[in-house]
């Protein structure tokens, strides 16, 4: 699902990664921790190719950082669902529009859609608020839209950056319990956090970017 071969990445003479190798199958669910700063979002960025590596290679399902063309990107990200922290809702269109807006660029029929559209909802429990508007929702709320928008095409791969940052500690559990449900149906799912204690209480693999480097850590609380 996800392969980095030998991956450098560097802004103004600064080294955000160095010489990385990890790799991901599908189905997998997991952790990417590490400290603000430490290059979390750029790692993401690098997969869904709003980034391109220094040197090194990214694939991403099926797609080659070395080979892509920039008229292929789309492509690629149909097949990926990706969540922020910071929702980037649009504000002008209620919850079916916002969860539809991913499926009318790709020109899928309107009966097509909105079967879509609902059965995302439903997966979420946002059915019965499809016409309301974002700022009438709850933060976590919000993040269950965000989450119907990312999986309304199917993606076999989920990236989610700091999808609990802005979210009370109920909401957070309730987030991480529908997308381990998520990842329970196939949907592989590649979470950056900085909150531990979600990560002990609904334990995954764990991989933690320090000082431009990728290790594989396992918490003593998974034994």
């Amino acid at each position: 699902m996800i392969e980095l071969n030998s991956v450098t990445v560097s802004f103004d003479g600064q080294m955000v990664l160095d010489n990385v190798d990890f790799s991901m199958k599908s189905g997998e669910f997991v952790y990417l921790v590490g400290q603000t700063g430490a290059g979390k979002s750029s790692l993401l960025r690098l997969l869904y190719m709003d980034l391109k590596p220094s040197s090194g290679g990214v694939m991403v399902a099926g797609f080659d950082s070395a080979a892509i063309k920039p008229r292929e990107i789309p492509y690629l990200r149909r097949r990926l669902g990706v969540v922020f922290q910071d929702f980037k809702l649009l504000e002008d269109r209620d919850v079916y529009e916002n969860v539809a807006f991913a499926l009318y660029a790709t020109n899928t029929r309107r009966s097509e859609t909105k079967k879509r559209v609902l059965l995302a909802l439903a997966d979420v429990g946002l059915s019965h608020k499809r016409l309301q508007m974002p700022h009438e929702l709850s933060g976590g709320e919000q993040q269950r839209v965000v989450i119907a928008r990312a999986i309304v095409n199917s993606p076999p791969l989920l990236l989610a950056d700091e999808p609990t940052g802005n979210l009370d500690p109920g909401s957070s559990n309730e987030i991480m319990e529908l997308l381990q449900k998520i990842n329970m149906r196939g949907t592989a799912i590649l979470m950056a956090t900085h909150n531990y204690e979600l990560v002990k209480k609904f334990p995954a693999r764990i991989i933690q970017l320090k000082d431009g480097k990728i290790v594989d850590v396992e918490l003593r609380a998974r034994r």
